[in-house]
């Protein structure tokens, strides 16, 4: 349990980073700040885009693991004790959800990032 919190914490904690980095990458200042702006986003479209599909790839990754972890120690538990799978099953499910719901914002990072320079 201990090291599934200490992985949950790590990812929580480099989502907010990436969110804080994304929301300094997407601020928009004002005049000629922003055509040079855009004209340093529109020549840097290679990296922003291999950037979004490092990042999608990498909290598809992080998901993967986390939920495969999660519904193997939910089954682990339903093994051992089956009288307490209606007990488990609904926290396996709100974890499940919770895991996934990251790897969404990750999405929606990634396209903010992408749709940003097009």
């Amino acid at each position: 349990m201990k090291r599934t919190t200490k992985i949950f914490t790590t990812t929580l904690s480099t989502l907010f980073i990436l969110v804080a980095m994304c929301g300094l990458a997407l601020a928009q200042g004002g005049g000629e700040e922003a055509a040079v702006k855009a004209q340093g986003l529109a020549s840097n479209f290679g990296l922003i885009a291999l950037a979004a599909g490092l990042g999608i790839g990498i909290a598809a990754l992080g998901g993967g693991i986390g939920q495969g972890r999660a519904a193997a120690a939910a089954l682990d538990g339903i093994a051992r004790n089956p009288g307490a799978a209606g007990q488990i099953r609904g926290p396996m499910i709100l974890g499940l959800a919770l895991i996934e719901s990251l790897v969404i914002y990750a999405l929606i990072i990634a396209l903010l990032l992408v749709l940003k320079v097009g």
